[in-house]
């Protein structure tokens, strides 16, 4: 698909453009499902450890320990919908001895999946992988940190995953690992501009409005290229990501993804 200058208004503030693509970002990731059964392995098993490590000394293992309360039933006579269900999460309620607490939307949509399907989910089997193994992995045999950079290290020519884990769910975050091309978004998917001189300029798309296109070049260099002047722009739809179970096994690609999950922004 080659992309042409349309005869709109120029869209002059780069900083409206970056807010788009946040905003993009930011609503990629799915939330949990309102109905059970219709919740992701990767996130169910994502929420399981969370509730292992901040719930189970109140509720228990099977959810029971709280007078009145059975988590393991999926319903709650104080909300309906998950999306009530994560706001009870995060802000606790009142007057009774469960608190706020400060999940992201990831670990909430991870919690949640598992509440709504812990009756049929065994604790013991949950296997998301070993973080520490992931980022050794992240950074030696599966080679990530070629492309991607986190905390500022690394390269600049795949997207920073600085905050990965605080974006995308561990449902999204393993489809990605497994299948680049096909979870791919449409900002992020490498350009190809040809100058008018023929040459090929291959990069990331930073900020685009109706006239121009920035991006960073395989390079690492920042390009501001005017579209009138470009003999194609072309937006390239096979990843440069190779599925991870390319170089990685299936408990390999499970410790990648445990460390992706981990990276919630500069701390």
């Amino acid at each position: 698909m080659t992309l042409k200058p349309l005869p709109l208004r120029p869209v002059l503030l780069a900083t409206a453009i970056t807010a788009l693509v946040a905003l993009t970002l930011a609503t990629v990731p799915a939330v949990a499902q309102d109905h059970v059964g219709q919740y992701e392995q990767a996130d169910i098993e994502f929420g399981a450890s969370l509730y292992n490590a901040n719930c189970t000394r109140c509720h228990g293992e099977a959810g029971d320990e709280v007078a009145g309360t059975d988590l393991a039933s999926g319903q709650y006579a104080r909300v309906e919908s998950d999306q009530e269900l994560m706001r009870l999460i995060r802000m606790g309620i009142q007057g009774t001895a469960m608190p706020p607490n400060d999940f992201n939307q990831s670990e909430l949509t991870g919690i949640v999946s598992y509440l709504r399907s812990m009756r049929d989910f065994d604790l013991s089997a949950v296997r998301l992988g070993d973080e520490a193994r992931g980022e050794q992995l992240f950074n030696g045999k599966g080679a990530c940190a070629t492309c991607h950079r986190v905390r500022g290290q690394g390269p600049r020519t795949a997207p920073d995953l600085t905050d990965i884990g605080s974006i995308r769910t561990a449902a999204t975050l393993q489809a990605a690992l497994l299948d680049p091309t096909g979870t791919m978004i449409p900002v992020n998917r490498p350009v190809r501009a040809v100058l008018g001189d023929g040459t090929v300029v291959n990069g990331r798309r930073l900020n685009e409005d109706t006239y121009a296109i920035q991006l960073i070049d395989e390079n690492e260099r920042l390009r501001s290229l005017e579209k009138a002047t470009l003999r194609e722009l072309t937006a390239v739809t096979t990843s440069p990501m190779p599925p991870a179970s390319d170089a990685l096994d299936e408990q390999e690609v499970a410790d990648v993804l445990a460390y992706l999950l981990t990276l919630q922004g500069l701390q």
